[in-house]
């Protein structure tokens, strides 16, 4: 959770601004590590103040992908603000896009309180979310045709209510996103018996990465991409993404059974209704 209600700066600036993510000759053209341009349409990003160690293979370029949105049902729930871009080698912003929608729904105010967009600015200043999830996936469609792995934090949640919002909007969902890097799953499989929350704030604490006004979509979609560069780093993670994106699955269901067990055992849930340990879309 944020220390307390955040707007993104800008907004109205750039919502009437619905250009390509990309040039296509960026990622024809670009060499391994792209130098610095400035970033398209997008709220102001965060400065890398504690940048990743110098990084080679699928670390040197890597998308970030977050959604700010009006709940936590996959399903019924509305995108509200969503922001993709790209990352170098260090963890700089190279590439970047952020949207506001008009969620076409009241935005409650507990999720208000979360990420700071109210339902009335939302519809004064948002864009009809049909037009921004077909933008949003047509980024994204972008970057894993380019080969570059997207990070998303808790990549399931972000990824499967894309997904319904596609469908709810007639927009062709992405069914089988990849390569997907989720820092979320990596640093559970990697540093298992570390005591105390997995919160995208406290991992990127642990790892060293700043992550100033958490749950602004920009915010948390540049840090989840510096914490998986540090991540990276830290445990050696050289495989090809194809293999990683593999290794991941298994984890992701390893871990939801480990956490259905221990629900089962304090009583919070029933075993016939396990945790769903699908990734990263469900």
């Amino acid at each position: 959770m944020s220390a307390g209600p955040r707007t993104v700066e800008g907004m109205d600036r750039w919502q009437a601004e619905p250009l390509p993510l990309w040039d296509e000759s960026f990622f024809d053209n670009a060499p391994a590590t792209a130098p610095v341009r400035p970033p398209v349409a997008t709220a102001p990003a965060p400065a890398p103040a504690s940048p990743a160690p110098h990084a080679s293979g699928w670390t040197a370029r890597v998308g970030v992908f977050d959604l700010e949105t009006t709940g936590v049902d996959v399903t019924t729930d509305r995108i509200v603000t969503a922001h993709v871009g790209v990352l170098d080698a260090d963890g700089t912003v190279i590439e970047s896009r952020s949207w506001m929608a008009d969620p076409g729904v009241d935005i409650p105010a507990g999720a208000t309180a979360v990420h700071g967009i109210t339902t009335e600015r939302a519809r004064a200043e948002g864009r009809p979310a049909a037009e921004v999830t077909a933008e949003i996936v047509a980024a994204l469609r972008g970057l894993f045709a380019a080969g570059i792995p997207v990070v998303a934090y808790n990549a399931p949640y972000d990824f499967s209510l894309l997904k319904h919002e596609a469908l709810r909007h007639g927009v062709e969902p992405i069914a089988a996103p990849a390569p997907v890097i989720d820092p979320l799953v990596l640093d559970k499989a990697h540093d298992r018996y570390r005591k105390g929350k997995r919160t995208l704030e406290v991992v990127a604490a642990h790892y060293a990465v700043t992550l100033t006004g958490a749950h602004d979509a920009a915010a948390d979609a540049i840090a989840a991409g510096r914490v998986a560069q540090a991540l990276a780093a830290r445990f050696a993670l050289t495989q090809p993404l194809e293999e990683l994106h593999t290794q991941q699955i298994g984890w992701a269901r390893t871990q939801a059974e480990s956490l259905t067990e221990y629900f089962v055992r304090i009583g919070r849930i029933d075993p016939a209704d396990p945790v769903d340990g699908s990734w990263p879309i469900r």
